[in-house]
C-alpha cells in the first residue's frame, strides 16, 4: 500500500471519530430516527395518527387507514423549516441558524367499488425527514492540545508545514478555535400503498417505499495563534515557517441515498367513537454513495501559505445502511367532536448495521463502526399525542400535540431527549376541499467534539421551528 493510501485510510479514521464528520454511528441515526413527516392536520395533532390515518398520508403513518376512504382523494403540501443552534464552546455562546422551503408531498387515493368492505390503493411521494442542520463555535482553548496535534497521525500538518518528516511538532495546545457546520437534505418516499376492510370494520394494509435523497454537509475548522505562542519556526528546514498564524481545514461530504423499505398496518374501528392502530415498519436498507473532499492551508507572518492538494485528500465510497424495525401502537377516542389520540414506536437503535465492504471501506472498518453502535445504543420508545376539536356548524378544527423521542444513546440524560409542542388549525369546506397549516417547535441539546473525546467538546442547545402547510381535495 502507497503512502497516500495510508494516509488517507488513517484520514478516514480520524474524521469518523467526531459527530460532525462521516461514516459512524452518527449516520446511522441520521437515518434511523424518525422524521415529523409531510401531513399538516397529523402534525398538529403530534403525529399520533396510526389510529386515525383516515385520509391519503395513511400511506406513510399506517396504510390500513387508507380502507377508510370513500372518496377518490389529492393532496399536496409544503413545508418550512428552521434549525436554530445555540453552541457552547469555553464559556462562549454562538448561535446559528438554516432553513429550507420545499414541496413535501404529492399523494392519490383511489377506492375501487366492491360489494362489502373497500379496497383503496395510493400512490404517494413525501419527505419523511428533513436533514438541515447548523453549528458555529469560536473560543480560545487553553488547554494543551489542538486538532494539528491529533492530526499527526495523517500527512497533514507534514503538507501543511507544520510538523517535521518524523511528524514532529512544536504545537502543544494555547489556540483559539472556530468552526461552523452547515448541512442540508431530505430523505423521501416513492410509496406504493394499498388496503382492505378483511372484517366489518377491521382494515389491513401495507406499503412499499422506493427511497431518494441526498445529503451534504461542508464544515470549516480553524485554529488561530492569536496570542503569538508559535512565533518560531514550525518546518526546521524552512525559515518560511516562522510566525505561525493559521491552521485551516475544510471538509465536504455529499451523499446520494437510494434504497427502499416496506410496512403493513392494521387498524379496527369501534363503531363512531374509538379507533385502534398497529404499524409494523421493516428496516429501511439505504444504499449510500459518498464523495468526501478533504482541503486546507496553513498561513505564516512570512505570508508563505501552504495548502493542501484536493486530489489527494478526496475519494468516493460506498456502502449500506440498515436501520431498526420500529413497532407503533395507538389509539384514538372520539366523543361529541374532541378526539384525543395517543400511540408509542418501539426502536432498538442498537440493531442499525453497515454494510457494504469492499467498495472503499474494509470489513474490519464496518465491523468496528457496527460494534460501536452496539456498545453505545440502546432502544428508546417514541411517545405521541393529540388533540383536535372540530367546532360545530363552523368546519374548524383546532389541533395540539407533544412529540417525544427519548436519545438512542444509553445513559442519556432526558435534556438529550427530542421533544416537540405542536399546535394546528383545518378547515373542511363540504367535505371536499380540506385546508390545514400546522406548526411543531422542538428543543433539545447535543455535543459535538471536534477532535479527541471531551478536550474541544461543544456543547449544543438546539431549537427546531416547523411548518407544514397541506391541502386536500375530494372528488
Amino acid at each position: 500500500m502507497s503512502k497516500f493510501r495510508i494516509s488517507l485510510f488513517f484520514l478516514i479514521i480520524f474524521l469518523t471519530a467526531t459527530s460532525v464528520f462521516s461514516q459512524n454511528y452518527n449516520d446511522a441515526l441520521r437515518l434511523a430516527i424518525p422524521g415529523l413527516g409531510s401531513n399538516a392536520r397529523a402534525l398538529g395533532m403530534g403525529n399520533a395518527y396510526t389510529s386515525l390515518s383516515d385520509d391519503a398520508s395513511a400511506a406513510f403513518f399506517n396504510p390500513a387507514g387508507l380502507g377508510l376512504l370513500k372518496r377518490l382523494e389529492f393532496s399536496g403540501g409544503i413545508d418550512y423549516y428552521n434549525f436554530n443552534n445555540s453552541a457552547e464552546f469555553q464559556n462562549v455562546n454562538t448561535d446559528y441558524s438554516n432553513s429550507k422551503t420545499q414541496l413535501n408531498r404529492l399523494s392519490f387515493a383511489f377506492p375501487f367499488p366492491t360489494l362489502r368492505g373497500s379496497l383503496v390503493f395510493g400512490l404517494s411521494y413525501h419527505r419523511s425527514s428533513n436533514l438541515t442542520r447548523a453549528l458555529k463555535f469560536d473560543a480560545f482553548n487553553p488547554g494543551g492540545n489542538s486538532k494539528i496535534q491529533d492530526l499527526l497521525s495523517t500527512d497533514i500538518p507534514f503538507d501543511l508545514y507544520l510538523a517535521d518528516v518524523d511528524n514532529n511538532s512544536i504545537f502543544n495546545g494555547q489556540l483559539n478555535q472556530s468552526g461552523n457546520v452547515l448541512s442540508s437534505g431530505s430523505i423521501g418516499n416513492w410509496t406504493f400503498s394499498g388496503a382492505i376492510e378483511a372484517a366489518r370494520n377491521f382494515f389491513i394494509g401495507a406499503n412499499l417505499n422506493i427511497i431518494t435523497g441526498g445529503y451534504e454537509s461542508s464544515s470549516d475548522y480553524f485554529e488561530d495563534d492569536t496570542r503569538g505562542v508559535y512565533q518560531g519556526i514550525t518546518e526546521p528546514t524552512d525559515s518560511a515557517t516562522r510566525d505561525f498564524q493559521t491552521f485551516y481545514l475544510n471538509n465536504i461530504i455529499d451523499w446520494d441515498l437510494s434504497g427502499w423499505d416496506a410496512k403493513v398496518g392494521f387498524l379496527y374501528q369501534m363503531e363512531r367513537f374509538a379507533r385502534l392502530g398497529i404499524t409494523v415498519q421493516f428496516p429501511k436498507s439505504f444504499n449510500i454513495n459518498e464523495k468526501f473532499d478533504v482541503s486546507g492551508y496553513s498561513i505564516f507572518g512570512t505570508g508563505f501559505q501552504p495548502e493542501l492538494d484536493p486530489a489527494v485528500y478526496s475519494d468516493e465510497v460506498e456502502y449500506d445502511i440498515i436501520t431498526p424495525f420500529m413497532f407503533t401502537a395507538g389509539f384514538s377516542l372520539n366523543y361529541a367532536g374532541l378526539i384525543f389520540s395517543a400511540e408509542g414506536t418501539l426502536i432498538n437503535y442498537a440493531e442499525t448495521e453497515f454494510s457494504g465492504e469492499g467498495n472503499g471501506l474494509s470489513k474490519s472498518y464496518i465491523d468496528q463502526v457496527n460494534r460501536e453502535i452496539r456498545d453505545l445504543l440502546t432502544s428508546a420508545i417514541n411517545y405521541n399525542l393529540g388533540l383536535e376539536y372540530t367546532v360545530p356548524r363552523v368546519g374548524l378544527r383546532l389541533r395540539g400535540g407533544f412529540i417525544t423521542q427519548p436519545s438512542a444513546f444509553q445513559d442519556d440524560p432526558s435534556e438529550f431527549d427530542r421533544k416537540y409542542l405542536t399546535g394546528g388549525i383545518g378547515y373542511l369546506a363540504d367535505e371536499t376541499i380540506g385546508i390545514d397549516l400546522a406548526y411543531a417547535y422542538g428543543w433539545w441539546n447535543d455535543f459535538s467534539d471536534n477532535y479527541g473525546q471531551d478536550v474541544s467538546r461543544v456543547m449544543q442547545e438546539i431549537t427546531v421551528d416547523n411548518f407544514v402547510f397541506t391541502i386536500t381535495y375530494r372528488f
